[in-house]
Parts: C-alpha cells; sequence; structure tokens
C-alpha cells in the first residue's frame, strides 16, 4: 500500500499542476490567461477571455486532474475502511494542491473549485451533484459565478458527512473548503462592496 502510494502521490501532484487553462489559451488564442480578465488560471476566466469552448476545455480538464488520481487511489485503496479513506484523501489533496500550487507555474495556481470537484465525483458523486445544484441556483439567482462556488464550497463538509459519516473524507472536504475560501479572499471583498463582476453580464 505505501508503496503504491509513494508512485501516486506526486503523480497526483503533477497531475495537478498541469495548468489547462494557460496550455490551451496558448495554443488556440492570443490571449494570456494570467493577464487578462480576473488573471486565474480557472475555466471561469478563460471562458471570459478567450470563449465558450476554451472554457469548457479548461473545466473538463481540471475535474479530471482530480478525477483521475483519485479514481486510481479509489481502485487501489478502497474505501471499505478508514485507512484506505486516509490515503484516497491524501491522493484528493495531493491533486488539489497541485491546482493551487503548480510545479510549473512557480506555484501560483488558480482557486481549486473544479479539481476538487474532480476528486470529489469520484468520491461521492451525490454530494458532487448536489454541490453543482448549489453552484448553479446561486449563479443563476444572484449572477455570481464566485457566489456560486463559494456557495458550494460551504455545503461541502456537510454535505460530505451526511452522505458517508466518514471523518477522513469530511476532514478532506473540510480542508479543500477553507483553501477555496482563501482563494476567493478578493471576490469575498468585491462581494460584500457590491463590485464583483457579474457571470450573467458583458
Amino acid at each position: 500500500m505505501i508503496s503504491k502510494a509513494i508512485i501516486l502521490l506526486p503523480f497526483a501532484y503533477i497531475l495537478g499542476s498541469v495548468p489547462w487553462g494557460v496550455i490551451l489559451t496558448r495554443m488556440f488564442s492570443d490571449v494570456d490567461v494570467r493577464s487578462a480578465g480576473s488573471k486565474n488560471i480557472g475555466a471561469y476566466n478563460v471562458f471570459r477571455v478567450a470563449g465558450t469552448k476554451l472554457g469548457v476545455m479548461t473545466l473538463a480538464g481540471d475535474l479530471l486532474k482530480g478525477a483521475v488520481p483519485v479514481l486510481v487511489a479509489v481502485s487501489w485503496f478502497g474505501v471499505s475502511d478508514w485507512k484506505g479513506e486516509v490515503w484516497v484523501c491524501l491522493i484528493a489533496l495531493s491533486a488539489f494542491a497541485g491546482h493551487l500550487f503548480p510545479l510549473f507555474l512557480g506555484f501560483k495556481g488558480g482557486k481549486g473549485v473544479a479539481t476538487a470537484a474532480g476528486c470529489f465525483l469520484v468520491i461521492t458523486p451525490f454530494v458532487f451533484l448536489v454541490c453543482v445544484l448549489v453552484y448553479v441556483l446561486v449563479l443563476c439567482y444572484w449572477g455570481y459565478s464566485s457566489a456560486g462556488s463559494l456557495s458550494a464550497a460551504a455545503i461541502l463538509p456537510g454535505a460530505t458527512w451526511l452522505a458517508m459519516h466518514s471523518v477522513p473524507i469530511t476532514a478532506c472536504a473540510f480542508i479543500m473548503a477553507v483553501l477555496i475560501f482563501i482563494r476567493h479572499a478578493d471576490n469575498i471583498r468585491r462581494l460584500l462592496k457590491g463590485t464583483e463582476h457579474s457571470s450573467l453580464r458583458p
């Protein structure tokens, strides 16, 4: 088990470090996503500055960065006991850390929402769907992607506990949620001031 983890932990981090938003905009547009819009490398900023197609491709890439290593971890370690759950959580957090602190961008990454979603898509699809629903409802009602992301992150630990009653996986969800909130600090300030960019208006 430890030998597998020694392989999978760095693999998850390196895969999480792949900056799909930067790669795709460099390949298929003349936009540097790190200096346009919110300057974030995530899917929403790519959507804003480079179009729907590249935004969707970035979202898929960032989801897979979380889903692929966690899928391997679940197949190797399982989630039938607490030891397997701990290993799966460590792999998930490694992929998540790769997106937040990517090796290939001088450890300056994105906000982690899509990568966290990819992790929980594998761990507990029900919680993933609940968080997506919350995101969509908040986005449609208030018009802010950041508010939707923060709302989904806020319910993630509680929904995970109710769905799985697992201390390790709930702790993993809590850590991710806290880091997502920290990464959204500027958005939170703009939301409070009423100056946040609306996601439903040009």
